[in-house]
């Protein structure tokens, strides 16, 4: 009787940690929008989109066109790649 109620306890536990992991790696339906038509003329798109939807979740923003702009979002305009010579964010 015990076993079956410790299964049924680690199975209702693994079932919502499952769906709680899946909602926390989504991206944003906002990011995602705002990315696509950002990146939709990049030759790299995949690139562009990690890029972007990184520089989204952390500026909650994304210039708009798709290319240039950057005055729109200064967080977005400001951040620089590790080596601090190119812009992080397509």
């Amino acid at each position: 009787m015990k076993l079956q109620t410790f299964s049924a306890l680690a199975l209702l536990v693994l079932l919502l940690t499952s769906s709680y992991l899946q909602t926390a790696m989504a991206g944003s339906v906002f990011c995602d929008t705002k990315c696509k038509t950002r990146c939709s003329k990049a030759g790299r798109r995949d690139r562009c989109l990690l890029y972007c939807g990184i520089c989204c979740k952390s500026c909650n923003c994304v210039p708009s066109g798709t290319y240039g702009n950057m005055d729109e979002c200064p967080c977005y305009r400001d951040k620089l790649t590790s080596d601090g010579r190119k812009h992080k964010c397509p």
